[in-house]
């Protein structure tokens, strides 16, 4: 059987906010609302309705992004509420996971169109109290929610719940990438963002309060 083939017709997206930056005090679910109203203003001979699944990655969901915030952003940006959504985690990569899995709907043939991408906030992830075993505990405590795991389960193997950072240096360890290397490939990726910004390579990104270009850019690093 042919497989069908699947292309991307229109791309949209929120800019790159630094933490705490200027779309800060958006919360996920506009955000993403949002992008989806953008990318349907792009394609207007596009019935809403038609869409077969909507797909975004989230890897925090620990906050006003914790009740399948595909489903939620989907219904704020006013598409149809016959139109199902989905929302998937696979940690860093659930947006490339997302797109992946859309893909593999239409190549399938179980979908035909698809809005696939992502939504985080770790300026707006809330503080979380775990529940007690028993009444008033006074181990009880705050927990952050920005990054990285928390409420550990104690079976679990420390080396599985590495941080990011400490996880870069074992990585960096095992396969002998040197700290300059590592410096030098950041530098380039700012520099290369750099200029796609001076040469209108992002024309996808649209402009949320008031912020229209990726704050996170340090093109003289």
């Amino acid at each position: 059987m042919a497989l069908n083939r699947t292309v991307i017709a229109a791309a949209s997206r929120t800019p790159f906010g630094k933490y705490r930056g200027g779309i800060s005090a958006v919360r996920p679910d506009d955000l993403l609302s949002l992008t989806f109203q953008n990318l349907l203003l792009k394609t207007p001979n596009l019935d809403p309705a038609s869409i077969d699944e909507i797909i975004a990655g989230n890897s925090n969901g620990s906050g006003e992004d914790n009740r399948n915030v595909a489903r939620m952003s989907a219904l704020l940006a006013k598409i149809p509420v016959t139109v199902p959504a989905v929302s998937v985690n696979r940690l860093c990569g659930s947006g490339a996971e997302a797109i992946a899995q859309a893909a593999r709907l239409i190549n399938s043939g179980d979908a035909e169109i698809v809005i696939a991408g992502g939504v985080e906030s770790m300026s707006r992830a809330p503080w979380v109290l775990p529940k007690s075993d028993t009444p008033l505990d006074p181990k009880l405590s705050l927990q952050q929610t920005t990054v990285g795991w928390r409420m550990i389960n104690p079976n679990m193997p420390s080396e599985w719940t590495r941080s990011l950072g400490e996880s870069a240096e074992k990585v960096g360890e095992r396969y002998g990438i040197s700290r300059s290397a590592q410096d030098e490939w950041a530098v380039r990726s700012h520099q290369l963002a750099d200029a796609a910004w001076k040469n209108n390579v992002n024309d996808y990104v649209f402009e949320v309060n008031g912020i229209s270009k990726d704050e996170s850019i340090r093109p003289d690093s």
